[in-house]
């Protein structure tokens, strides 16, 4: 028998409520329980939706194992729903999609499976299984490895998750040795769970995760990508975060992190670098959903990262301050280093190292008096970011010195009205020279080419520097700057 395996509890009341709400609000489970039966099939839903309905939370997307194979679930669900699709039959997954009262149902459906897992690789030899014990077995946590009996209307729990989720604690059905062995993405499960769900991770599976840490070198870019992703988008980032620092995990898949924890500072002359990244991090969680905005991947990622430049730039100077020179652009690389490692899309790279570039920007605004020109460019150089940019500098400031935060949140309040009386008047958001392309080469009498994109930016930055010129001004000043640039070169 593995390890923590018991047989079935029965539920409080309470849960048993929980799990008639789910049903009575899901009768597409009551369909395919039907369905299944009538086939001499056993049909369970399983993992994350009967957990979640334990918890209180109901959700739309459905997974189920059956006793059925592949085949035979894909025929099945053709005569209920014209909505079906190959997932992975090889796997024994298939898919489909549901409308039923007024929602609708994600489905996946999958064959008992026994799998086998080699040493060298995280791919598993597919077996399919005759039960739901070892299927269950297989999954990564006791509280994902509970299952509603959907014909027979019962509770299965072999493994102990309905304790575990009551103690709130991450735990392996099988030892944390054999489940992050067979599956070392398991490892970074533990983490995103941990945050995901607010739970604990026992100390054997966090011992585990430990002296494993390597082993999630056989995942792919991809999967370690998908699943910090999952993490980062989370309410609350910060214990799973923690979680792959303390294990080790993090030195794999994101050592930029782990190397902020070098720029601690036991003579207190600088803050703790690591700990203000992620308050960095929870206050632009907390600012993004006061202004109205969803889970932003860029942004946390640009909050999490934007001070990993600081280890490479340290300098400890003579009168016994510290300095982080251009830890901004080194920060940028490092960023665009790292996202590219882990095979973040291009336009997701793109922005998190423009925002970890450009979030010193703001300082010094409130030393001095900005001109309209300054706002400009500052707007200029955000493009696209600026919403991004204006929630992860306010986020930057975590001075525990109530009047210098208070200063810095009147200055940056004032720099977001100046953008908005700028924007309202000069149309900032498509700011772009008076005069186009065609309308430079007519007045010029030039051809396409350099000379015209030459002209194209000596007139943007007038733009930038003056405001709106008018398309007549604008000729002017570009007929005395080729006349100059025409005397010039001759």
């Amino acid at each position: 028998m593995p390890q923590n395996e018991q047989t079935s509890p029965a539920l409080t009341s309470q849960q048993t409520d929980k799990v008639a709400q789910l049903l009575a609000s899901t009768p597409v489970v009551g369909e395919l329980g039907e369905l299944f039966a009538a086939a001499g099939h056993e049909l369970y839903l399983v993992g994350g939706p009967v957990r979640d309905a334990l918890l209180g939370v109901l959700q739309h997307d459905l997974d189920f194992t059956t006793s059925a194979r592949p085949d035979e679930i894909e025929k099945l669900l053709r005569g209920w729903t014209k909505a079906v699709w190959d997932i992975g039959k090889d796997f024994g997954t298939i898919g489909a999609q549901k409308k039923s009262a007024g929602t609708t149902w994600q489905i996946e459906i999958t064959t008992f499976r026994a799998d086998i897992y080699r040493s060298d690789s995280r791919k598993p030899e597919v077996n399919f299984g005759d039960d739901i014990a070892g299927d269950l077995v297989r999954r990564d946590f006791t509280v994902n490895a509970m299952a509603h009996d959907v014909v027979n209307q019962r509770f299965v729990d072999p493994y102990g998750g309905l304790a575990d989720l009551a103690a709130c604690v991450l735990r392996t059905p099988f030892t944390a040795e054999r489940s992050f062995s067979d599956d070392p993405l398991r490892m970074m499960r533990a983490a995103r769970f941990a945050s995901q769900l607010q739970f604990t991770v026992a100390p054997d599976v966090q011992r585990a995760m430990t002296e494993m840490a390597d082993r999630i070198g056989i995942i792919s870019a991809e999967r370690v990508r998908d699943e910090l992703s999952k993490l980062l988008l989370t309410d609350h980032p910060r214990p799973g975060l923690n979680l792959l620092v303390t294990t080790g995990l993090a030195d794999r898949v994101l050592p930029e992190l782990s190397a902020l924890r070098q720029t601690q500072d036991e003579h207190n002359r600088h803050k703790d670098v690591y700990v203000h990244s992620l308050v960095v991090l929870d206050q632009a969680i907390a600012l993004e959903k006061s202004r109205g905005h969803q889970p932003d991947l860029v942004l946390r990622l640009a909050a999490l990262l934007h001070d990993i430049g600081k280890p490479a730039t340290r300098v400890f100077e003579d009168d016994g301050s510290v300095s982080f020179h251009h830890h901004d652009l080194v920060g940028a690389k490092l960023a665009r280093k790292r996202m590219r490692a882990l095979r973040f899309p291009t336009d997701q790279t793109k922005a998190v190292s423009q925002l970890v570039e450009q979030h010193l920007r703001f300082h010094g605004y409130g030393d001095g008096s900005w001109t309209d020109s300054a706002v400009r460019r500052y707007v200029r150089d955000a493009g696209d970011q600026l919403e991004r940019l204006h929630i992860l500098t306010r986020s930057d400031c975590t001075t525990r010195n109530q009047r210098r935060a208070a200063r810095l949140r009147a200055a940056y309040d004032d720099l977001e009205r100046r953008i908005e009386v700028l924007a309202e008047r000069e149309e900032l958001d498509s700011m772009r020279p008076d005069l186009n392309g065609d309308q430079i080469m007519q007045i010029l009498g030039l051809r396409p080419g350099r000379e015209v994109g030459e002209a194209y930016k000596f007139l943007f930055e007038k733009r930038i520097d003056q405001g709106q010129l008018g398309p007549e001004r604008a000729e002017q000043e570009l007929r005395a700057w080729w006349q100059q640039r025409q005397t010039g070169a001759n």
